[in-house]
């Protein structure tokens, strides 16, 4: 493990991969991710929510976002919490993410 801390910016760098299967925007501009904490020991710790509560591949998405966070070098481990509140609405997508799926 590197003595680094790790930032917020590589955490997001790295969500900004995972993409919704049945939207074709990544997970961070779609709004999914609501807090990301890095603790002193470089454990992450992400809460999210998915676009509809029953997602057929939630925990393929959830091992996704825990597995590639964990390849960031410094991290000690990933904790991924789900959650549907509040739930998951359009409105919380990222002006990048609206322009992509021609919102705006």
């Amino acid at each position: 493990m590197s003595s680094n801390k790790v930032s917020r910016e590589q955490v997001v760098e790295v969500l900004k991969t995972i993409y919704d299967p049945e939207i074709p925007a990544n997970i961070y501009d779609l709004g999914l991710i609501y807090k990301i904490e890095i603790e002193d020991d470089n454990s992450v710790v992400v809460e999210m929510t998915l676009t509809a509560p029953n997602c057929p591949i939630a925990g393929d998405i959830l091992e996704q976002v825990k597995s590639r966070i964990e390849l960031i070098d410094g991290v000690s481990q990933a904790f991924i919490n789900l959650t549907f509140e509040p739930a998951w609405d359009p409105s919380r997508m990222t002006e990048e993410a609206k322009l992509e799926l021609g919102l705006l």
